[in-house]
């Protein structure tokens, strides 16, 4: 994965988050906790997906393919991961 690719997927993932805190808002961390959710789970997220071989390798250079392929993979994996905090963290909060 080279640096073109790695930050499009952290943005994207940024984005998925907060999109994720959007709508589900009794889920949603914030505007801080969702963008961090997100990058989180949008770099992870791409990472598991390149080693199944499911996105792009990103080879030598920027091709659409690959630019559309660490987007989405970045967007849901950060939308999963938000989501997945903060229904944890809802859950924490109901138990105390």
């Amino acid at each position: 994965m080279n640096i073109v690719s790695l930050l499009v997927t952290l943005v994207s993932g940024a984005i998925g988050g907060n999109a994720a805190g959007a709508a589900m808002p009794e889920k949603s961390l914030g505007p801080i906790g969702n963008s961090l959710a997100g990058l989180l789970g949008g770099g992870l997220g791409a990472g598991v997906l390149q080693v199944f071989g499911v996105m792009a390798s990103g080879g030598s250079g920027v091709d659409f393919g690959s630019v559309i392929s660490d987007i989405a993979g970045g967007g849901v994996g950060g939308g999963i991961a938000m989501a997945v905090i903060g229904a944890i963290r809802s859950a924490m909060n109901q138990k105390a």
